[in-house]
């Protein structure tokens, strides 16, 4: 038997190589190596802070940059009086509520509105002062960022009118956002144990297990998941009857039962997972019986430079994986659908306005999919953040609609349930790609069923591959139906937080990436999280340029025509690469068929098979 197969596949080979193909690019060649990914545990620590330092500081950046063109605008705008100054003034600090005092230098009709906080020794009001002189000089003015009595970080800028002396704009900024993003980066790089336990009502376990291990640091989350203490996950092999549930109802002391398709997550009032295992094994017939993990948040052509107000200062991840270009062969299609799976979007922030479709809080099914913590907001902006409107930043798409899918609460946490739920749904409601920005080290078939129903019907999924640095594989990143994405810095080289593995696809920007935020703001954050969706932004460009791919025509099209990095072919660190939207779109809009894939298709499921059959 086993020469049979290995004949097969012998003959599997010979055919890959005899089938006429054209080729999609022009490889180019191998230049660099990545740095080591083995950095001590310290090191590592060191690495990361640093990375959150970055993030504050280039998030503090983007509120003055921001703000400063907000105040530019203003004076711009026409005010003959001092009731038309006043309402502008009133508009803005609506739209902005991180604007807690405006003052309009302008003779005698000045105009000042909101509130100066109080801080020790007047330092506020002396920064104010400091700036209205300058401002009134014709100079620009920063204050340092300082805290006021309420707890809250403020700085002071100043903004002269360059075409009328002694007119100008000062105004107070409140940048609680740099402390958000802080406490956000310090949970998303895993520099905290997260999600703390006792929180989500969870246990941290070994990866696919249940045996215990303590979470004390952030390292720790490298080598634990996470899962309910009292739920378990259940596939029954048959349908059960009304009183087969009920006695199991009664059997388990049921708190709640949740159904999806043939399987179910119960939870019990008193008895713990282990223990809840156990009695399904053994009075039952199931195709499986696991913990309910929980997943967290995890030059040829022409270019097109969009006037986004902080593109060209702080967007280098577009011009790197050449989208600029890219927009030439196609900026999207309203039609194909980007669902999010993550923590809800700000949905009327000014530069994702007419981006969203209707979407679901899993979490909370009574209430609207609102982002509660940020990273969702930030998600959906690097996908598809208004391009060309003068604000803020650019999104990889122009046109592809956002479908908020609610699956992490305020922690930035949700379970296998809820994000499975929500493939489904996502689904059902016709979306085309799927982005998972987040995810643990367990498999879990409960997930990975609704990963394949999603597969089944041609949709494209997209994954995170984590922020701790090794090589444990992620899921739902590490399973075969799914697109995994590392992350690379400004350099080209491997982000030093990213994860790395054999089931890497390809990699993108991850570092310091610039995108919206709640509070209708902007903020730059680090993590595969924000490489993933850089990847989902382009399988909707690919899927509006060509919608007759399929899903795994979409997904080969992006491995082959990324830029080889590291070490020649594929590797550990980049995957295929990083990804090339140009190159991707001009593969996709010129693509002949399943022919042109199939020898790489079947190369990769033979090493796929070969790989496993030597593990074993």
């Amino acid at each position: 038997m086993r020469n049979y197969w290995i004949g097969a596949f012998t003959i599997l080979a010979v055919a890959a190589l005899l089938i006429p193909t054209t080729p999609i690019f022009n490889p180019n060649d191998a230049e660099k190596t990545p740095r080591s990914a083995n950095f001590s545990a310290k090191r590592e620590q060191t690495l990361k802070l640093s990375a959150v330092q970055n993030d504050m500081n280039a998030t503090a950046m983007l509120c003055t940059s921001e703000c400063s063109k907000d105040f530019q605008k203003l004076m711009n705008a026409s005010m003959g009086s001092k009731s038309e100054a006043n309402g502008h003034i009133k508009q803005m600090m609506h739209e902005h509520m991180h604007m807690s005092y405006i003052s309009w230098i302008s003779g005698d009709r000045s105009v000042s509105r909101g509130i100066i906080p109080k801080t020790t020794n007047g330092q506020a009001e002396a920064f104010v002062d400091e700036a209205k002189a300058q401002v009134s000089k014709g100079a620009k003015y920063e204050s340092a960022a300082f805290n006021a009595k309420d707890g809250s970080r403020y700085m002071v800028l100043g903004v002269p009118d360059t075409k009328h002396t002694g007119i100008g704009v000062v105004g107070v900024i409140k940048q609680d956002i740099v402390k958000s993003v802080e406490k956000h980066q310090m949970r998303n790089l895993r520099l905290v144990p997260y999600p703390a336990e006792g929180n989500y009502k969870i246990e941290s376990v070994k990866p696919n297990s249940t045996v215990d291990t303590t979470v004390r640091s952030g390292e720790d989350n490298a080598n634990a998941s996470h899962y309910h203490v009292r739920d378990v996950v259940v596939h029954f092999t048959k349908p059960l009857s009304d009183t087969e549930m009920q006695r199991i109802k009664n059997e388990i002391n049921a708190e709640s039962v949740k159904k999806m398709g043939d399987t179910f997550v119960f939870r019990s009032k008193n008895i713990e997972t282990k223990q809840l295992m156990q009695y399904f094994k053994q009075s039952w017939n199931t195709e499986y019986t696991e913990p309910h993990y929980l997943y967290l948040t995890n030059e040829t052509t022409e270019s097109i430079v969009p006037n986004d107000a902080l593109y060209s200062e702080y967007q280098w991840n577009l011009p790197s994986i050449e989208a600029e270009k890219g927009w030439n062969v196609s900026k999207g299609d309203e039609q194909v659908i980007v669902a999010v799976l993550d923590t809800g979007v700000q949905s009327n922030h000014p530069d994702l306005k007419g981006k969203l479709i209707e979407g679901i809080n899993l979490v909370d099914e009574e209430a609207e999919p609102d982002d509660d913590v940020g990273h969702g907001t930030h998600v959906s902006g690097i996908i598809g953040a208004t391009v060309n409107n003068g604000e803020g930043v650019a999104g990889v798409s122009w046109f592809n609609k956002i479908m908020p899918v609610k699956v992490l609460d305020s922690s930035g946490a949700g379970s296998t349930y809820t994000v499975a739920q929500g493939i489904i749904w996502a689904v059902d409601h016709g979306a085309k790609v799927i982005n998972m920005s987040l995810g643990n080290y367990a498999e879990a078939d409960f997930l990975h069923d609704a990963i394949k129903y999603a597969y089944e019907r041609d949709v494209v999924m997209i994954a995170a591959s984590g922020n701790d640095n090794t090589d444990r594989p992620g899921y739902p990143a590490a399973y075969p139906e799914v697109f995994a994405v590392a992350a690379t810095d400004s350099n080209k080289e491997k982000a030093t937080f990213s994860n790395y593995g054999d089931y890497i696809d390809v990699a993108a920007p991850g570092d310091s990436i610039a995108s919206t935020y709640p509070g209708s703001q902007y903020a730059a954050l680090s993590g595969t999280s924000m490489a993933s969706p850089h990847v989902a932004a382009l399988a909707g460009l690919i899927r509006s340029v060509n919608p007759e791919l399929s899903n795994v025509e979409v997904m080969e099209i992006m491995r082959k025509s990324a830029i080889d990095l590291g070490d020649e072919g594929k590797d550990n660190y980049f995957g295929y690469g990083e990804i090339d939207v140009e190159k991707a779109l001009q593969a996709a809009s010129s693509f002949g068929g399943a022919l042109q894939t199939y020898p790489d298709l079947v190369k990769r499921r033979l090493e796929h098979i070969t790989t496993k059959y030597e593990r074993n």
